[in-house]
């Protein structure tokens, strides 16, 4: 059994904890979301009636204790906002427990919460939500890198390769602009295919699993068809089967292809868009 570190049996007991308190983290119950972070600091200054009673989930990635009223950054699929805790606006009645010791104790950094408030700015202009509820919707068992920003500058940055490479769930969690490169690979593939499908291309499928290998001289991943009691190959290209489609009427086809080529390695070949035409 794999050593847990101090961290982890911290979370696992807080875990306890909260259970024990009647809040499950896993699964927790629907909550709806009516407005990201990005929307609301875009949108925010033009109309900030929009704004007055709304409900956004994500990571809890900061906590500034401060008495009864306490600063946390909440970081959701857009963009960060900071929010403002007070511990009368989330525990309005005479027991405190949800901020004394759910919110203070118990909710570390990288759980999931979902809030409710209304957008405002702070005396120093920052514009934050306060909030006036606060529910846990996952607890994370696994403590993030710790990543700090100060004065648009960013202090123990991940740099290991290895590890962003290998564990790129954390790597996107504690790296924003890792995000928009993803976001922007789905943008390009899309667009080729919105520019393959105008003129005239159709999106087709082919078999990744082939009797025979071909297209392209590489070394193939080889398996064992059970049912068919027959040897099979992992495509390292998918034309031979394109240009069936050709001879078959069509005037142009074209596939995102996963090929599977048993030699060598590398991050570049990503995406990888195969097509025929018949000229």
């Amino acid at each position: 059994m794999r050593h847990l570190s101090e961290h982890e049996i911290n979370r696992r007991e807080a875990l306890a904890e909260l259970e024990k308190l009647g809040i499950e983290a896993y699964p927790a119950p629907t909550f709806e979301v009516t407005a990201h972070a990005a929307d609301l600091i875009a949108r925010f200054d033009t109309d900030p009636e929009a704004f007055k009673d709304v409900q956004m989930a994500g990571r809890i990635m900061t906590k500034r204790i401060m008495g009864k009223a306490s600063f946390a950054v909440l970081q959701d699929s857009t963009d960060k906002i900071q929010l403002y805790i007070s511990r009368d606006d989330i525990a309005p009645n005479e027991d405190k427990t949800r901020y004394n010791t759910v919110f203070k104790r118990l909710i570390d950094l990288g759980d999931f919460i979902g809030v409710r408030g209304y957008a405002f700015r702070t005396q120093t202009g920052e514009l934050s939500l306060h909030v006036t509820e606060l529910h846990l919707l996952s607890k994370s068992l696994k403590p993030l890198p710790s990543v700090k920003e100060k004065d648009g500058e960013t202090y123990n940055e991940v740099s290991d390769r290895e590890f962003r490479y290998r564990q790129r769930y954390a790597d996107l969690a504690i790296h924003p602009d890792v995000r928009q490169v993803f976001a922007q690979r789905s943008k390009l593939i899309n667009t080729m295919r919105q520019f393959m499908a105008e003129h005239g291309y159709l999106e087709v499928e082919t078999p990744i699993l082939q009797p025979l290998y071909g297209g392209a001289a590489a070394r193939p991943f080889k398996t064992h068809h059970n049912a068919l009691d027959m040897p099979m190959f992992l495509r390292i290209a998918n034309e031979l089967y394109l240009k069936r489609l050709i001879v078959g009427g069509y005037d142009g086809v074209f596939e995102f292809a996963k090929d599977f080529r048993n030699e060598g390695m590398s991050r570049f070949h990503n995406p990888n868009l195969r097509c025929s035409k018949y000229t």
